[in-house]
């Protein structure tokens, strides 16, 4: 099987291309976006493995840490660091004692695709049961302005997704519109993790603000928002039903179709005006 030559810390890669139009043939090269196996290790034990474009790979390990329950504060996340394989990447972290022993109950090692947000869900059952949290503020209010306003912020703040057209993008965006910090992943969970590590890391809380991403939202972006006390999601594309279902529950205002001066909200209007 070929493999390409590039490091497995390339975000991107030159590739040979024939281009077809109008019945003529142009040969060419593509800057194409690159993804690389990232290993999640928490005290020599590993968690997961994602797919991730490999850039901003400490504040993926913290906010993926976060949004999936691992740690429930940043302070209880010790020593990330990024060791780089022929093969891919690892992300060695050491958890607190009591932290850990309750990971290790969760059953999480696995493989996992592209930016999968089901990891260590090993049934139907316990997707059903997995809890969905309500911690958004009740306060937050955002003006129909800023959702159109923050568009066009991200939109101009996405060099990979510029160079490649491959890869989602997630902002934190302030209640004016304004847009914060961006991250970008060929997975969209990957990108808002990446989100939520960077927020995390600043010392920032998630009440005072909104996400934008340009992916669908599904379920599993929600439950990720709710976890960490997300209290708006903006998504370029639609939700799905469980998505829906999701936001509702967990008191989360779910937006759709958040583009052209338009958009659709699902769940929680009152947070919208």
């Amino acid at each position: 099987m070929h493999t390409s030559s590039y490091p497995v810390t390339e975000t991107h890669g030159r590739y040979g291309v024939e281009r077809w139009s109008g019945g003529d043939t142009v040969h060419a090269e593509d800057t194409v976006a690159e993804e690389t196996p990232v290993a999640l290790v928490y005290n020599g034990f590993s968690q997961a493995v994602m797919l991730a474009t490999p850039q901003d790979l400490d504040d993926f390990a913290l906010g993926f840490s976060l949004s999936e329950g691992i740690i429930e504060r940043p302070g209880e996340l010790y020593d990330i660091d990024v060791i780089e394989h022929g093969s891919g990447c690892e992300i060695r972290m050491h958890l607190a004692g009591e932290r850990f022993a309750h990971m290790r109950t969760r059953r999480r090692a696995l493989a996992g695709r592209t930016g999968c947000g089901l990891c260590g869900i090993e049934s139907l059952e316990q997707l059903l049961q997995r809890p969905c949290p309500n911690r958004s503020s009740a306060a937050t209010a955002v003006a129909s302005g800023a959702l159109l306003r923050a568009q066009s912020g991200l939109h101009a703040l996405q060099p990979l997704f510029h160079l490649t057209g491959a890869v989602h993008g997630a902002a934190w965006c302030r209640l004016d519109g304004s847009v914060a910090l961006v991250r970008e992943d060929v997975g969209r969970h990957n990108a808002l993790d990446k989100l939520i590590g960077a927020v995390a890391a600043q010392g920032g809380g998630f009440g005072d603000g909104f996400v934008l991403m340009t992916s669908r939202a599904s379920y599993e972006i929600v439950q990720k928002a709710a976890a960490v006390g997300i209290p708006l999601i903006a998504a370029r594309s639609a939700p799905t039903g469980m998505a829906v279902r999701v936001a509702q529950a967990a008191g989360v205002t779910l937006v759709g179709f958040a583009r052209d001066a338009r958009h659709s909200v699902y769940s929680h209007p009152q947070r919208i005006h």
